[in-house]
């Protein structure tokens, strides 16, 4: 049996749809309303914030896998993500559960440096502060030797369906109704953007690889690393539309964030926005040399073939 924690979101319906395709049809589905995302699975409703509801959630589990979001909150995050989390290791050591924890990269230094799986902590506000401490827990369990577990960490999405991001919202939502597109800050830095389906991938594939546990894995991007102008210029040419784009400042944000609560809660994430974002995914590459990545063009060409 593998459980999937929170399999609601695009990446926990992925990665259900993945491990039925090619590790197992033995899978558990675990959220407050869960569902089925193939015919064979169990689903099992839970709220993971009870200790008890975890255990029984994670029994005769081989795996669990870590995909549960909260909306933005910084608040909501401090009070509920530790508490989820902790929870859920100690209901996988009783278990004697393996975990597979799904991070984000809200935890590392926002400025030019390359990121790599060793770049230190140097998070910017308190959604980031949550996130290290999320993964300071699994990675003390892990240093310890109380809990076979490992850590997949990916940088900001882009994709189909159920794919929520900055770039979906200004981008590609935007093409869809017509309007103009919009680019935090600026058009001129490198970004790291992964095709969520691909994360998924790469997670069910290091979560059934035995020796990938024990350690933190960041998940395989196209190495091209395209500015916003380089990539919209691409969604231009597979559009055969000429996609108009304007810059959104960060005076622009900061007074949007006094009437939206949702603005407000991205302000501590637009430095990244500022400097090139390079996310360094060589080790998953050199483990998994035949796992095949989209590209951005691929990717660019799925969402308007969803789209129309």
């Amino acid at each position: 049996m593998q459980t999937i924690l929170g399999a609601n979101g695009q990446i926990g319906e992925e990665l259900a749809r993945e491990l039925k395709r090619n590790f197992t049809s033995s899978i558990r589905i675990v959220s407050r309303s869960a569902k089925k995302v193939n015919d064979t699975d169990e689903i099992f409703s839970a709220d993971l914030s009870i200790p008890e509801k975890a255990i029984e959630a994670l029994k005769g589990s081989e795996i669990a896998y870590f995909t549960l979001g909260l909306p933005i909150s910084s608040e909501l995050w401090e009070n509920q993500f530790p508490l989820i989390l902790r929870n859920v290791i100690d209901a996988c050591k009783i278990n004697r559960t393996k975990l597979v924890f799904f991070d984000n990269t809200y935890m590392y230094p926002q400025d030019d440096q390359v990121l790599t799986e060793e770049s230190a902590f140097l998070p910017v506000g308190r959604k980031g502060r949550v996130r290290r401490k999320m993964a300071e827990m699994v990675l003390e369990e892990i240093t310890l030797g109380k809990l076979e577990a490992v850590i997949c960490r990916a940088p900001e999405f882009y994709g189909p369906g159920k794919t929520q991001s900055i770039t979906n919202t200004l981008i590609f939502n935007n093409i869809k109704q017509g309007k103009k597109l919009k680019v935090p800050l600026s058009a001129d830095k490198r970004r790291s953007l992964i095709w969520t389906p691909d994360a998924s991938r790469a997670t069910a594939l290091i979560g059934n690889t035995p020796d990938s546990y024990g350690q933190t894995w960041h998940l395989p991007v196209d190495i091209s690393h395209p500015t916003y102008k380089e990539f919209i210029r691409t969604a231009s040419e597979i559009y055969g539309e000429d996609l108009n784009y304007s810059i959104i400042s960060k005076f622009m944000f900061k007074i949007g964030s006094f009437f939206n609560k949702s603005i407000k809660e991205l302000l501590e994430l637009l430095p990244r926005y500022e400097h090139d974002n390079i996310f360094d995914d060589s080790k998953f590459r050199k483990r998994f040399p035949e796992f095949q990545i989209t590209s951005y063009r691929q990717g660019i060409h799925m969402i308007r073939n969803e789209q129309f």
